[in-house]
C-alpha cells in the first residue's frame, strides 16, 4: 500500500484527519507477515490507525487509546490476537463509528495490544511438546483468529 491508498482508506475520519495523521515507515514494512498496518500516531500519542484488506480493497480505522492506562500488576486480554500480557501494554481503544453514527458521536471500543504488533506477537511460536499441535500450525489458527476478531470488529465499526 502506498501513502495515497492509506490515507482515503480511512472509512470514520474525515479527510482533514487522514491528510493529517503521521504515516509509520512503509518502506519497512514485511506486508506479508501482517494481516493489517496498525500504528500509533507520533504526533498524537493517543491515535492510532489500523488499515487492512478487505473484499479486495483497503479499509482504514481511526482509533483512539483511552487516555487512563490500565493498572499495573494485572493481566489483560486483546481482543484481537487473544494474547494475555500484562495490562499495561493493552490499551482500551475506541473508533468512531462510519457515516452519519460516528459523525453523531457513536463509537464502538475494544481492548488491543497497546503497540498494534498482534501480527507480530502471533507468529512467535510456541515450543514444540510431544502432545501438543505442531507450532507452525498453532501460529496458523492465531492468524485466522486474528483475521476473523479484526474483520469482526470492522464490520461493527461499519455498521454491517
Amino acid at each position: 500500500m502506498n501513502e495515497s491508498e492509506i490515507r482515503s482508506s480511512f472509512v470514520n475520519a474525515t479527510a482533514g484527519e487522514a491528510k493529517r495523521m503521521t504515516l509509520p515507515g512503509l518502506h519497512e514494512m514485511l506486508w506479508e507477515q501482517r494481516e493489517y498496518l496498525g500504528w500509533r500516531d507520533s504526533k498524537a500519542p493517543n491515535r492510532a490507525y489500523i488499515v487492512q484488506w478487505r473484499d479486495a480493497k483497503p479499509v482504514g480505522l481511526l482509533l483512539n487509546a483511552a487516555e487512563t492506562p490500565m493498572k499495573s500488576g494485572f493481566a489483560a486480554m486483546c481482543s484481537l490476537c487473544s494474547t494475555q500480557q500484562p495490562a499495561n501494554q493493552v490499551s482500551l481503544f475506541s473508533a468512531p463509528r462510519a457515516g452519519a453514527s460516528g459523525r453523531d458521536g457513536n463509537t464502538v471500543g475494544t481492548y488491543i495490544c497497546a503497540d498494534l504488533a498482534c501480527s507480530l506477537t502471533i507468529r512467535i511460536a510456541p515450543p514444540r511438546y510431544d502432545m501438543q499441535p505442531d507450532p507452525e500450525e498453532i501460529v496458523e489458527r492465531r492468524i485466522q483468529t486474528l483475521e476473523t476478531r479484526l474483520a469482526g470488529f470492522t464490520s461493527t465499526v461499519l455498521g454491517v
